[in-house]
């Protein structure tokens, strides 16, 4: 590669300095997507710096010309203090996993049986170990990057990922004018040595995987730091509306096209034998990749058919993630102790001797439960075998008796709580015991606000478990009514409390009254009541007094509430105490209804009815025809049955599904036809 002179970057004579700028920052972008994309450099980085540091002389001299895509900014150096919350437009789901051969051809029957006798083809891609990203293109420009955070929200990290080289920041091509693509930034294993030899090299503890440093990169508030670590994101996934995308084969092309690095290991199937010919071939060669995998991901090529299939509450029908095997490491369980959860749930923990275990340094695993101590005659004293699955928290799967010391004896499961010393209960077909002292247990107490505040719930910004723990111990609070009458003067002399973090508290309190609802009913910790159970309750309920006066029978009459949910809540709200706190939250301005906008969108027009979607529609998507049942009080139901009222039938819906709807006398009308019942019904 030969050099180039400063002189013959740009003309002087010939451009003008708005035309100079543009010329670099075109070449500047070709030359970063050879390098970082195409590993295919055509200049030498002498070279590159040379014309990256003119187009930072020239940006300086002209600030009139600024540009939030220019190739100056891969280099950091903004500042961000608060990473802002950013709601997503598109939910991130998590994958569903699977272990096996025959975990896979049952995931395929299911689809089947929603298809019917469709043809089904498979993308299988390598599922890379790194942090989740959702990057948001206008117009070709990348306006945001969010984390995944809880899948429904996640935090805006945007200034460091332009840092990233691999993240076109100006899009090629003829792309979709507003769409979301989703990846994973990843740390490759040579870059990951590099940053700890020189950390070791300063006396620094070297980090420990290249999966957490990753993740951990993307909230450093300077993103001059994260400009200098070797990061790479790898993009899989685009959603949005009127992509022109038609399968998932075709996604990952289009996205190669537009200057997205998007792996080229990824293979079109027909057949799950065809797929996991592809999983045993990179269970074997996964290790002469340069980045982190740990499994492989499936999904249904159609993007018709995928969103036939749709969603479960956590993950998508149509994906699959299987998994490679665990990796499995043998170490001493020191000691066996039992916390205590929020409901009560008492949860048994094995202590180790520490070892290292999938990149991470493993002291706890989970024990489940009394059974699953019992079914393993698990001991303390014991060498046990430690696995690392699909879970984060590490299991133990079996013993090594030979070790097994003389004097062992066997484990009796605890009788009284840990921390409140009262005597432990556990109901027939129950798999755990239970401390029963709801209100006088300390975990059980501040479990419950600590649930309460999460993200997922009312979301209070300003104040985390350690904050909830320090506060129920000076005597502050005792239930989550009690965060709304805290003052700054109260708080002010805890322990590390500063004048600006006292505020931010009682600021995120006071800011958590405009929390809708169904995420309060979330919050109040009812047992079994997780984030879709709310929902439905709180859409079929409408306010907090309807659902504190409904019987157990009238709550199992709403859509999928069993037995044991309608029992807890009919339980929860027999309680004086409960009752109370409730009353007090209202008074606090707590949301307890519906809003008037959601009600507006609500009626009983399809209660009753279940409802199935097939096809492709032209009025409105999928989703909002699917949400407009759910809103008039039907169930949309995933496959025909003669429980079915009605299947509303698009283009290209499956001749299976037709024939089936024939059979079963179940009517069959169109989008047309449904939107005009819904609006005869309504008036």
């Amino acid at each position: 590669m030969h050099h180039v002179g400063l002189e013959n970057i740009f003309n002087f004579h010939k451009m003008t300095p708005e035309q100079e700028i543009e010329s670099l920052r075109k070449e500047l972008r070709e030359h970063n997507h050879n390098y970082y994309v195409l590993d295919d450099p055509t200049i030498s980085d002498f070279d590159f710096d040379m014309k990256l540091k003119a187009l930072q002389v020239l940006e300086e001299k002209y600030p009139e010309f600024q540009d939030p895509t220019s190739p100056t900014l891969r280099v950091g150096g903004r500042v961000t203090k608060n990473f802002e919350t950013v709601v997503h437009d598109y939910r991130m789901y998590s994958l569903d996993n699977s272990y096996s051969k025959e975990d896979l051809e049952d995931w395929e029957k299911r689809i089947q049986r929603i298809l019917g006798d469709a043809e089904v083809a498979f993308t299988c891609e390598l599922k890379y170990d790194g942090a989740s990203i959702s990057l948001t293109y206008e117009k070709g420009e990348l306006v945001r990057a969010v984390t995944r955070g809880d899948g429904f929200q996640g935090d805006a990290v945007t200034t460091n990922v332009k840092t990233i080289k691999a993240v076109p920041l100006i899009l090629k091509g003829n792309y979709p004018d507003k769409f979301d693509i989703r990846g994973e930034i990843v740390l490759p294993f040579e870059g990951f040595a590099k940053m700890n030899a020189e950390r070791v090299e300063n006396g620094e503890e070297p980090y420990m995987n290249p999966r957490n440093t990753a993740a951990g990169s993307l909230k450093l508030q300077d993103s001059a730091i994260v400009a200098q670590r070797p990061l790479d994101c790898l993009l899989y996934g685009i959603v949005g509306r009127n992509t022109g995308i038609s399968s998932q084969w075709e996604m990952l092309e289009n996205a190669r096209k537009w200057g997205f690095k998007v792996p080229n290991v990824a293979k079109l199937c027909t057949s799950t034998s065809e797929v996991m010919a592809f999983v045993e071939h990179w269970d074997k060669h996964r290790h002469d990749l340069p980045y982190e995998t740990d499994g492989v991901v499936v999904k249904v090529n159609s993007i018709q058919q995928q969103d036939e299939l749709g969603f479960t509450s956590k993950s998508p029908r149509w994906a699959m993630a299987y998994k490679f095997k665990a990796e499995q490491v043998s170490t001493q369980l020191n000691e066996i102790t039992y916390q205590v959860g929020r409901t009560g749930a008492i949860t048994p923990v094995a202590n180790l001797k520490p070892v290292l275990l999938a990149g991470t340094t493993v002291k706890r695993a989970s024990l489940h439960n009394a059974d699953q101590i019992a079914k393993f005659d698990i001991r303390e004293g014991d060498t046990v075998f430690v696995e690392k699955g699909g879970e984060i928290i590490p299991k133990i799967i079996g013993v090594d008796f030979a070790k097994r010391p003389q004097n062992s004896q066997a484990t009796e499961y605890i009788d009284h709580c840990p921390e409140c010393g009262t005597e432990l209960e556990r109901t027939e077909g129950d798999a755990k015991h239970y401390c029963p002292n709801y209100y006088g247990c300390p975990p059980q107490i501040t479990g419950r606000i600590q649930h309460y505040i999460s993200r997922k719930a009312m979301d209070i910004e300003g104040i985390g478990g350690e904050t909830v723990e320090l506060l129920f111990k000076e005597g502050l609070i005792k239930n989550y009514a009690d965060l709304y009458t805290l003052t700054k003067e109260q708080i002010l002399p805890l322990e590390r409390m500063a004048d600006k973090s006292a505020e931010n508290l009682i600021e995120g309190i006071s800011e958590s009254v405009k929390i809708p609802f169904e995420r309060v009913l979330f919050a109040l910790g009812i047992r079994f009541v997780g984030e879709t159970v709310a929902k439905k309750l709180a859409r079929a309920y409408k306010n907090i007094d309807a659902l504190m006066s409904a019987s157990q029978e009238e709550l199992t009459a709403v859509n999928e509430i069993g037995e044991r949910i309608a029992q807890s809540v009919v339980e929860f709200f027999e309680n004086s105490a409960n009752r109370e706190i409730v009353s007090r939250l209202a008074t606090y301005g707590i949301q307890f209804s519906l809003s008037e906008q959601q009600l507006e969108n609500q009626t009983d027009t399809l209660k009753g009815m279940t409802i199935v979607v097939s096809g492709v529609f032209e009025t409105l998507g999928r989703d909002e025809l699917k949400q407009m049942i759910e809103n008039n009080g039907g169930k949309v139901g995933s496959s025909i049955s003669s429980k079915t009222a009605y299947l509303i039938a698009g283009d290209k819906m499956g001749p299976s599904k037709r024939k089936k709807a024939e059979n079963l006398k179940v009517p069959i009308i169109s989008e047309e036809d449904f939107i005009e019942m819904v609006d005869k019904r309504l008036y």
